[in-house]
């Protein structure tokens, strides 16, 4: 058994690698034993994301079913019995060294399911209970793994970074979602500037101003979660750190290309990737993280 775990961190660490760029070098800062506690959680998120992104030929009714089945696997695995699973043994094991809320994996599972079936979102409330689930979930998850001299405190925090995280993602990743059928930009913002969903293509400069509104959107969920990295453990604030203005950085970039989210990807270069990462190891715990 201890064989099939250990086998399903690497399974899960090299899912993170080779998806989870900015994040993955953000969690080689940790100490090495809360490491792979980190990329389990990634993979878990990770694989139920490409059981709904990455089989995208089958209809989505067998998308959906694979979902459940895979989702039972892992009830099943919770309640003791025997998974025979790449990935689940190394979840499994981290949800009982920690003593994971197992209710916010199956919030996340139901967001996962809601990508099945609704491709967009009226308003931002309507999105933030979809993101509730697909990633303020995940920065609970983390909060126990990465350590707090206070826990309640740092709660709100960590569920703000991650739906900053969670938004970043939704104005760099604009023309992929398109390509999905998916829209996360609410209805009501496109509306606010004259918009519909056929207007967001490449080469219109009337999407400037909307980009540009949800790139101040996401800063307010920043400037919400920065209060809560001084109140991790010193060990992880680093880690936490560096992932911060990375993600943040996205959005600078994304400023930086006059908020064309067509034209390229959006994504922080080397050097300043490389300079973040040296200069949060060097920077003293506690310190307030700029937003």
């Amino acid at each position: 058994m201890e064989t099939d775990v250990a086998a399903a961190y690497q399974r899960c660490r090299a899912l993170h690698k080779r998806h989870g760029r900015t994040y993955y070098l953000a969690t080689r800062l940790l100490p090495a034993w809360k490491r792979r506690h980190v990329h389990a959680l990634y993979g878990f998120t990770r694989y139920a994301d490409e059981i709904v992104d990455q089989t995208e030929a089958l209809p989505a009714a067998e998308r959906a079913a694979r979902l459940t089945a895979w989702s039972e696997r892992f009830v099943a695995g919770l309640h003791g019995e025997p998974v025979d699973d790449p990935l689940l043994p190394a979840v499994l094991h981290t949800i009982a060294v920690f003593d994971l809320d197992v209710d916010d994996f199956d919030t996340f599972l139901r967001c996962m399911a809601m990508d099945l079936t609704i491709t967009s979102y009226p308003a931002y409330d309507d999105l933030l209970g979809y993101m509730e689930g697909s990633a303020a979930v995940i920065g609970t998850m983390m909060l126990p793994i990465l350590g707090s001299r206070d826990p309640a405190a740092a709660r709100e925090p960590a569920r703000q970074l991650g739906l900053a995280f969670q938004l970043t993602n939704f104005i760099r990743d604009v023309a992929e979602d398109l390509e999905r059928g998916r829209v996360y930009l609410p209805q009501e913002d496109l509306a606010r500037f004259g918009l519909s969903t056929a207007d967001l293509r490449p080469g219109n400069p009337r999407i400037k101003p909307l980009i540009s509104y949800e790139v101040s959107r996401a800063r307010r969920h920043y400037r919400a979660a920065a209060p809560g990295i001084p109140l991790l453990e010193p060990a992880s604030q680093a880690c936490m750190r560096t992932a911060f203005e990375l993600y943040g950085g996205i959005l600078d970039e994304v400023e930086a290309a006059g908020y064309d989210v067509f034209a390229r990807r959006a994504t922080v270069p080397n050097r300043r990737r490389a300079a973040v990462a040296v200069r949060s190891l060097l920077t003293r715990p506690g310190a307030p993280v700029a937003s």
